[in-house]
């Protein structure tokens, strides 16, 4: 792996989607809201995807999973569930 440091954003053709993400080291952190603003898709979808990839195994839980503060935009913390990608975790994903 390099040290590249890299986020790629991307975009519908009429300009939309924004996406802000928490950082921890390596590793990318998103919630269900915010995978389904990126790809396009219902959060019945992105549910489904999640739990089969924990189903089949092909990740664990624990290891791409954490319960995290944040604020909505009502101003209120909430915790809510985010899902890693990348770092040592889940090269693979």
């Amino acid at each position: 792996m390099t040290d590249d440091k890299q986020i790629q954003l991307f975009q519908t053709t009429d300009g939309g989607v924004q996406l802000e993400v928490t950082l921890e080291q390596e590793t990318v952190w998103l919630s269900q809201a915010q995978m389904c603003e990126l790809f396009g898709r219902e959060r019945s979808v992105i549910t489904k995807h999640i739990n089969n990839i924990f189903k089949e195994g092909e990740l664990v839980r624990d290891s791409v999973s954490a319960k995290i503060a944040h604020t909505a935009s009502d101003g209120k913390t909430y915790q809510g569930s985010f899902f890693a990608h990348g770092g040592a975790s889940n090269d693979r994903y």
